[in-house]
């Protein structure tokens, strides 16, 4: 989740800020970067954001249709092989994206992929996918995209970022981030698995073409993102939806509240007719409900795709207020997490991609 606010919102809450977080406190408070660099690119994403454009309007399904081809897809996903890449990926010090053991984890990341692809080829004895970094000049850590071909040049978007940060020692301070956003990378990474179980899909047969992302400097303003939409916008390039997963993997609080085990489709932000698409995808394919809730700013890559003209939606892993407060510090570990409730992500990110990978007229 973004580390920082805008800077209207940050200049209004300054009285408000604290040197150290309290046992109280949540997670998206503002909190002011305390270094020139980070300054000069929170400076850049306020502008770049400022230049937002109308967001193209698509028309999407009104029914959930493929179930009996996505159904197989889901028995793929595995909790097991999520957890296990989840505690692999939370060993690097800090992925920090001006690090370098945050370059190293994008490069670990795209090998995984790679992996998945490889493994995927070997079953199907051809698979049209294929993985590149995109390098940002800026700063030493790469994004991460993974293309899925399809017969049309309309692409449907599926994004986590990969960096993480500690917000008392950005550059060097211990950062595990497994739940922000270990496990959102890794939820989008089983369901890039899970897809290319398909062989239509990974022979690139479906009509649209389906695109993974994993986002270098989210928690610098969105970064990656903005660099990777703002690409696309000057390419012309036709991307139809944006689902962004960024927190997936934390209940505790939804538990201890008395309530149940849900996932919290962001309202705020987003594409209206998106979103609601999105809920459909959850009602047919996840074993728990979806609850409405709000950021309450532009907190998350879905952002940028948005800023940039391209349909998005967010889904974080409850309500906001039951999100994890242990995060951008040592204590966001994988004991925090549930890899169950990272499938459950990952159950909508198959059928999201599935079906709008398969819908013609978009």
């Amino acid at each position: 989740m973004k580390f920082s606010l805008t800077l209207s919102a940050m200049a209004a809450s300054t009285a408000a800020l604290h040197p150290r977080a309290t046992p109280g406190s949540h997670r998206r408070q503002p909190t002011l970067h305390r270094r020139a660099g980070a300054r000069r690119d929170q400076a850049h994403y306020q502008e770049a954001y400022s230049q937002r454009v109308a967001v193209r309007k698509s028309v999407f399904p009104d029914t959930i249709i493929h179930q009996e081809s996505v159904s197989p897809l889901l028995s793929q996903l595995s909790a097991e092989d999520a957890r296990s890449n989840l505690e692999e990926y939370t060993r690097f010090h800090t992925r920090y994206y001006k690090s370098q053991t945050g370059k190293q984890a994008a490069e670990w990341l795209l090998l995984k992929v790679q992996s998945a692809i490889d493994s995927a080829a070997a079953r199907h004895g051809r698979v049209a996918a294929s993985v590149k970094p995109f390098v940002h000049p800026n700063w030493v850590q790469t994004s991460v995209i993974a293309t899925i071909p399809g017969r049309s040049g309309k692409t449907i978007v599926v994004g986590a970022h990969l960096d993480s940060v500690n917000q008392f020692s950005q550059s060097s301070g211990r950062s595990p981030g497994a739940d922000d956003n270990g496990s959102g990378s890794m939820t989008i990474l089983e369901g890039f698995k899970a897809l290319l179980s398909d062989p239509a899909i990974a022979g690139g047969e479906a009509p649209n073409t389906i695109e993974f992302h994993w986002y270098a400097a989210e928690e610098a303003g969105l970064l990656g993102s903005q660099a990777i939409f703002a690409a696309y916008k000057k390419e012309g390039r036709d991307v139809k939806a944006m689902l962004n997963q960024d927190m997936t993997g934390y209940i505790q609080k939804t538990l201890s509240s008395g309530k149940p085990e849900s996932l919290g489709v962001i309202t705020d932000n987003v594409d209206k007719d998106l979103t609601a698409f999105v809920k459909k995808v959850i009602a047919a394919y996840c074993s728990i409900p979806a609850v409405d809730t709000r950021c309450g700013y532009a907190c998350s890559d879905h952002a940028s795709a948005n800023k940039n003209g391209f349909p998005s939606a967010f889904v974080i892993e409850a309500l906001m207020e039951h999100t994890s407060n242990f995060i951008h510090g040592t204590g966001d570990t994988i004991e925090t997490i549930s890899p169950s409730h990272m499938i459950e992500h990952a159950k909508m990110v198959v059928g999201f991609a599935y079906e709008l990978g398969f819908t013609a007229r978009l």
